[in-house]
């Protein structure tokens, strides 16, 4: 008896939501004609079995390796630059990043940014991250780096810490002697040029964390793939392979903007964008970032884990079958003869979906069409 059942030839219309663990979908119509390639007897061109197992609602994406926390450094004061760090070089605690009339400004780690002069008698969270740079310069012994005062030894300490560097020994740090930062810096790339007059929030230098990351953006409406905290692995030029985690999935781009860079390019929109796809930022950090070793702004393949349903039945998605009288079905292949049977829709993931049905079993062999 000839079905009735038309098979989807992977035209799925849309996977519309997650609802319950499962997927709705739609289907369009299907011509009844050559398209469904049932051969004589009404089997059909080419059977896949049906799989027991775990099934991955993961996704690939391409991103873009970079450094963490990208920022503009602005100088402290005013003057001529005499010197400033190269592009791609790491500084360290007590480094030098630039300097301006032959005066470094040296990076010390803290987040309270260096917004005054300290002196003694200060008071404040950035009077106690200078304490504790001296103590792990080895020049603050006995400093409680807990007292938010600048003390008496604070200065001393200071003082050592200058005339370490030959510097007037004034027991005060300037503005424009120092830069916090959360920690190492990398100088990504230069805003000024040695003989440019620097001047306080003027950009001197673009520098970012050391620790690699991987940036990539998805439509806002299938963001809900990637949560922060859920494993990822990294595919990184040459074909090598790092494991990380999801950090951060953050708010709009501000690519996507006022017609910002990016916002209309590389793509078929044209006027004003109105079409355009909301979409957001996903931060992927490394297990061990020491180990990645690829140029800055390369671009990697990043596997999102997604969700995992353990020992379940599932079939290729164009073994689907449109029934006639709704609902979905797979054409099971027994004995020569095929019978339709119908199920129900569970997750779909690397074009494999899951399917439950009284009637399937592990092993049996459902049609699929030959395409």
């Amino acid at each position: 008896m000839r079905t009735r059942a038309k098979w989807l030839l992977g035209s799925l219309a849309a996977v519309l939501a997650v609802s319950g663990g499962g997927y709705v979908v739609t289907a369009q119509p299907q011509r009844d004609d050559a398209g469904q390639q049932r051969r004589a007897g009404g089997l059909p061109p080419a059977t896949a079995p049906v799989q027991r197992g775990d099934l991955s609602s993961g996704l690939q994406v391409e991103g873009t390796l970079g450094h963490a926390q990208e920022r503009k450094l602005n100088a402290g004061g005013p003057g001529v630059l005499t010197w400033v760090a190269g592009e791609g070089s790491v500084v360290e605690r007590d480094g030098k990043l630039y300097e301006v009339n032959g005066r470094p400004v040296r990076l010390m780690y803290g987040s309270t940014p260096m917004y005054r002069p300290l002196k003694a008698g200060d008071r404040g969270d950035d009077v106690k991250q200078l304490k504790r740079n001296l103590l792990a310069l080895g020049y603050g012994t006995g400093l409680d780096p807990e007292d938010p005062v600048f003390t008496a030894g604070t200065t001393t300490a200071v003082k050592r810490w200058q005339k370490a560097h030959r510097t007037a020994e004034t027991g005060e740090v300037g503005k424009e002697d120092v830069a916090f930062a959360s920690g190492p810096q990398r100088v990504r790339a230069k805003d000024a040029a040695v003989g440019d007059e620097a001047a306080p929030g003027k950009p001197v230098l673009t520098v970012t964390g050391t620790e690699r990351i991987v940036r990539f953006r998805m439509d806002a409406a299938k963001a809900a793939a990637a949560k922060a905290g859920e494993p990822v692995t990294v595919r990184l030029p040459g074909g090598a392979g790092a494991t990380g985690k999801i950090e951060s999935v953050g708010g709009a781009h501000p690519d996507d903007k006022n017609g910002g860079p990016g916002a209309g390019g590389g793509g078929g929109g044209g006027g004003a964008g109105g079409d355009k796809k909301a979409q957001v930022e996903v931060v992927v950090t490394f297990d061990r970032p020491a180990e990645v070793d690829a140029p800055d702004q390369s671009p990697v393949s990043v596997g999102l884990t997604g969700e995992t349903r353990k020992g379940v039945l599932s079939v290729p998605v164009n073994a689907l079958l449109a029934l006639a009288g709704g609902g979905f079905g797979v054409q099971v292949v027994e004995d020569g003869r095929a019978r339709e049977v119908r199920v129900e829709l569970g997750m779909f993931g690397n074009g494999r979906v899951e399917v439950t049905g009284d009637a399937l079993k592990e092993g049996m062999q459902v049609g699929i069409p030959k395409l």
